[in-house]
């Protein structure tokens, strides 16, 4: 699976976690879709709920007029999970294709403004 398939994937396995506690393997098992397991969005999911605690106080530091909660789901785990692997990928994934990827995606699941709200919290973090 390539990784921009993986992160879909994962944002997606996330958006229902968040929305209706939905176990991680679960989650995950629903998007695959049948298709095989893979590494990579493994990771990825499992890395964002781990380390949940760690992240969501990095976007709440960002965010301006606008608390966590009040975030679009899609934006919402979007964030985490691009957090995530700027944070604990980062030997492995550049920053900007981090980035980039997470704009992408953003334009393809969030609505007409999530891509700039990204980029523009993202970028941000980046810079610390």
């Amino acid at each position: 699976m390539k990784r921009r398939t993986a992160r879909e994937k994962a944002l997606q396995a996330l958006f229902q976690i968040d929305v209706s506690q939905t176990d991680i393997d679960e989650a995950i098992e629903h998007v695959l879709e049948e298709q095989p397991s893979d590494d990579y969005l493994n990771r990825l999911v499992n890395g964002v709920i781990e380390q949940k605690d760690d992240i969501d106080p990095m976007i709440r530091k960002h965010l301006e007029k606008w608390t966590l909660e009040r975030l679009a789901t899609v934006d919402r785990n979007l964030l985490r999970l691009a957090i995530y692997e700027l944070k604990y990928c980062g030997e492995e994934v550049p920053a900007n294709v981090v980035i980039d990827e997470a704009i992408e995606i953003a334009k393809l699941y969030g609505d007409d403004h999530s891509s700039k709200f990204i980029n523009a919290v993202l970028s941000k973090i980046k810079q610390q």
